[in-house]
């Protein structure tokens, strides 16, 4: 569940920090004073889209920062382990907007991906929109929501992946069937090339071995005069040369041992140079010897070069990735020599994996029904509780035509109601009137929330449009869901306020050059306070403090 929230320069927030407790939640406030930035920041720390507008003016970023217990949270723990972002019991969420506009996010300290965000969120908490009523009647919207009630999202990612694999061999498939025409002529050209190509017969590594060739081709001349000076320099020379001189000073040192033998090393050292010049001398004696002045040799070096970057040219690559390319015709030769082997092989997998998704999808699509009979039953149940007495819920499947097939099954879902006893369900968007509409967003809403295993519900306001005893109604059931999870509600309902366990209040101050939002945990007398507000508008009195106070003493009765 979520322990704590902080908030730094985000829209008319300074600094806010909240500590939330287990159950039922409400945050109440006068209009525009915020409620719902509490709200948007919770979805901004778990992956929704924002940019620099949100950052409080004159501010360089917006800070975000969620706290989670996770201790029970097996499947968080097991992804975040996945991730190797796991650490102890807690998680925290953390999200930096700049004023630039550029994000970025952590987990546990981790800098990670906005989508892997994203994924962690929708597993810790699900925000149920004032607006969703508005959405409710698109069918994708309602494909969700009953697979969500169902428990069927795995299942669905599973049709999800049978569909893309289908398709993805149904469309290699098409593209071999395709450039069928054309295959004979490439396999042709394709024939040519490699013929052309092994007659060169490139070898790797045969580039840099010409080109140090030729350099040495080129400068024949001075590689053997420079060789021949410096083979005079070092024995070949009768007078003055290396050798000579090493062999004099060791006989002028020789005498000398016998008067101190430190002249030793020194007489070692000197025997030692004049093996190496010895060395050097046959080495030079042997590389002048090799030395290559023919013409006709140069000739033929700089033909091959002229072959090997003229055959690269004409293949648009470099004489180093020949070999490569070579292998690349080679493997395209294969491939087209048996181009009809291969068109069977993929439309015979193809046709499996048609088969497979269709399995997925059937199996699913019979899921589906079943769970729409529960989810019938249960917003009919919750419609009667929230004003709608005699109305009925109801679900209508139709199938796909096959050629209609979508990653999320075979199945065209429509939501239909009828508010009123006697008529016959219709399609949700054509009947319901905006305080029902509303009131079946709600009941849709905190059923399909039963079925889910995500440990804290945000509702932002979705009590709008109901008042009176239908206000109580759905104050009950919020009440009921926060028995069993983490319930965060935005509400400007009294009835709704007085059931929560916890109470926050946001209220705006301003100093007449910034304004700011805050927010304050609510003791008893407070919460009163709060509820005459809620009850009586600009002016509290005695009679609404009253009220208020029973209708808090009550709830706390009927929690007991």
């Amino acid at each position: 569940m979520l322990t704590r929230l902080q908030i730094r320069d985000f829209a008319i927030v300074d600094q806010i920090e909240v500590e939330f407790e287990p159950g039922m939640t409400v945050l109440t406030g006068e209009t525009g004073a915020g409620k719902s930035i509490l709200v948007d920041a919770v979805g901004l720390v778990l992956g929704e889209r924002g940019g620099s507008q949100l950052v409080r003016s004159g501010a360089r970023r917006a800070e975000f920062s969620a706290e989670f217990d996770i201790t029970t949270l097996q499947e968080v723990r097991d992804w975040l382990e996945d991730q190797a972002l796991d650490q102890d019991d807690a998680c925290l969420l953390r999200r930096i907007i700049a004023a630039d506009g550029r994000s970025r996010a952590f987990i546990n300290g981790n800098a990670v991906t906005m989508q892997q965000l994203k994924s962690l969120g929708e597993r810790l908490l699900d925000i149920h929109g004032q607006h969703f009523h508005q959405s409710l009647g698109r069918r994708p919207i309602q494909r969700d929501l009953l697979d969500y009630f169902g428990k069927l999202l795995e299942q669905r990612r599973s049709t999800e992946a049978a569909f893309d694999k289908w398709q993805s061999l149904k469309q290699q498939y098409e593209d071999l069937i395709a450039a069928d025409a054309d295959r004979a002529s490439r396999l042709d050209l394709v024939e040519f090339q490699l013929g052309e190509l092994d007659a060169l017969a490139v070898e790797e590594g045969e580039l840099a071995d010409l080109l140090a060739e030729r350099q040495k081709l080129l400068h024949s001349s001075k590689l053997a005069e420079g060789v021949s000076t410096a083979l005079d320099s070092l024995g070949q020379n009768e007078a003055g040369n290396a050798a000579s001189l090493v062999a004099a000073a060791i006989r002028s040192i020789e005498p000398l041992l016998e008067y101190d033998q430190e002249l030793n090393a020194v007489r070692e050292l000197l025997e030692s140079a004049s093996i190496q010049v010895g060395e050097a001398t046959e080495t030079l004696q042997r590389y002048g010897d090799a030395i290559d002045m023919d013409p006709a040799r140069r000739d033929w070096v700089e033909e091959r070069l002229d072959a090997l970057q003229s055959m690269a040219r004409k293949h648009r690559t470099t004489v180093e990735d020949i070999p490569a390319l070579i292998a690349r015709l080679r493997q395209e030769f294969d491939d087209l020599s048996h181009a009809e082997e291969r068109s069977q092989e993929l439309e015979s997998q193809a046709a499996a994996a048609k088969e497979a998704y269709y399995g997925f999808a059937s199996k699913l699509s019979s899921a589906r029904k079943k769970a729409a009979k529960a989810f019938c039953v249960a917003v009919t149940d919750a419609m009667g509780g929230l004003g709608m007495p005699g109305g009925v819920f109801d679900i209508r499947f139709a199938a796909l035509p096959e050629d209609g097939a979508r990653p999320w099954g075979i199945d065209d879902i429509e939501f239909l109601i009828s508010a009123n006893p006697g008529q016959p369900p219709m399609p949700l968007s054509k009947v319901a009137s905006g305080g029902e509409l509303s009131r079946m967003s709600l009941a849709i809403q905190v059923i399909a929330s039963d079925g889910s295993k995500i440990p804290t519900m945000v509702f932002d306001e979705v009590d709008s449009g109901v008042g009176g005893s239908v206000a109580e109604m759905v104050g009950r059931r919020l009440q009921e869901l926060g028995g069993i999870r983490q319930v965060l509600c935005v509400t400007h309902l009294p009835q709704v306020a007085s059931l929560a366990a916890h109470h926050l209040r946001i209220s705006k101050v301003t100093d007449g050059k910034a304004t700011r939002t805050g927010v304050a945990v609510l003791g008893k007398d407070e919460r009163i306070e709060e509820l005459a507000r809620m009850l009586g508008g600009v002016e509290i009195t005695q009679k609404t403090i009253d009220h208020a106070a029973e209708m808090l003493a009550g709830a706390d009765r009927k929690r007991a």
